[in-house]
């Protein structure tokens, strides 16, 4: 049930991607009009690792896509000692010790576990959108009332222009997502100028972030980190409910972190990392040229470690390959995992459960669900 569940919400959201990437069957291929594509993890891995041979920033790779969107200093976009010293700047952000806090404080966990027992019907992804939403007015210090489901759409809006096959926006695209972003970041602005380190804003900018630094890292978490949280949750408790693994986790707590990482590396909710060619080389043989794009099908080199498994957590030896690697290993992990934990944790408290039915979400860049409800079984 889970394999056929997750072969439709990937298709769904990549109806043609999926099936040409899935059709190569070598470690590294090149692929007419696409780039190079990499499915080994190891290969994956090194492709990650090696800053001098591929970079974030270049033909094809993340900077064609945000740059226009974000402008040219934020994480998605950069390499070397400036990547560094902005990624250093915003570390304490997102240290466990700040976001575990925040996220307790801020999710309303406890009363999705009273709606469960009441015998409430619950959409979970309703249910990640409002959590996002939380998050969002945490970000561009947004009062929670005013973060609506029409302000997630039209962050959500954004990402849609997104395809594999089309390495960037067009003009009408960024403009109309610089617009968006620029709505967001008001508040954002207003909350960094006043320096009040009960947000995050004001927080950057104690910790050393210029304004302009500050927006366009208040962008980038907006845009990439709230709509893969809104994929991965219903996607994870429905595999834990298809598979039986719900019963199991609530018995043994020790099964909870395993489970959530075999989540993540089955279901890979970025399921592709790009990367643009900066120096001649190979990969495996194949050799690659300055300016060539290179895919990195994570979704791939994951399913490859086998089905679902928390006992054996064959997860474990990937080294949460899912967030990336090396410099790039993804600054927002800590509050993605506080988020599905708390998540977790409600459904669990709430005894068990059963999906009432389900909707695979079409023409979206990350596969989710559009819909996914629940009930106490």
């Amino acid at each position: 049930m889970s394999t056929t569940w997750e072969e439709r919400v990937l298709r769904a959201a990549h109806p043609v991607a999926v099936p040409a990437l899935r059709a190569s069957r070598r470690p590294v291929q090149r692929i007419p009009r696409l780039g190079v594509l990499v499915r080994d993890a190891a290969v994956l891995r090194s492709v990650l690792m090696d800053s001098d041979h591929f970079s974030k920033s270049g033909p094809g790779a993340p900077s064609d896509l945000w740059t226009p969107v974000l402008g040219p200093a934020v994480l998605l976009n950069m390499e070397g000692a400036d990547h560094l010293a902005l990624r250093r700047k915003l570390g304490p952000l997102f240290s466990p010790s700040y976001v575990d806090p925040l996220v307790a404080r801020s999710l309303p966990s406890a009363a999705l576990t009273e709606r469960l027992r009441r015998g409430e019907t619950v959409d979970l992804v309703a249910e990640a959108k409002r959590n996002a939403s939380i998050m969002i007015s945490q970000l561009v210090g947004l009062p929670v009332d005013e973060v609506d489901d029409a302000l997630f759409e039209r962050v959500s809006s954004i990402t849609r222009f997104v395809r594999l096959s089309r390495p960037r926006l067009t003009e009408t695209q960024a403009a109309a997502a610089r617009q968006i972003l620029a709505d967001l970041t008001t508040h954002a602005r207003a909350a960094w100028r006043e320096g009040d380190e009960s947000t995050v804003p004001g927080r950057m900018r104690g910790l050393g972030l210029g304004e302009e630094e500050a927006m366009g890292a208040v962008g980038a978490f907006v845009l990439t980190g709230t709509e893969t949280l809104v994929s991965y949750i219903p996607r994870l408790i429905a595999l834990l409910v298809d598979t039986g693994w719900m019963p199991r986790l609530a018995n043994d707590a020790a099964l909870v972190e395993p489970a959530i990482a075999e989540g993540l590396r089955v279901t890979t909710p970025s399921p592709v990392m790009l990367r643009s060619v900066v120096a001649e080389t190979s990969i495996e043989g194949v050799s690659v040229r300055v300016g060539d794009r290179v895919i990195l099908a994570t979704f791939l080199a994951n399913a490859a470690a086998g089905a679902f498994d928390p006992i054996g957590n064959p997860a474990a030896s990937l080294k949460q390959l899912w967030f990336g690697a090396g410099s790039h290993f993804c600054l927002g992990a800590p509050l993605a995992m506080a988020q599905t934990r708390a998540t977790l944790g409600a459904l669990l408290d709430a005894g068990p459960v059963r999906i009432v039915e389900r909707r695979a979400a079409r023409g979206v860049l990350i596969p989710s669900y559009a819909s996914l409800s629940v009930t106490a079984a």
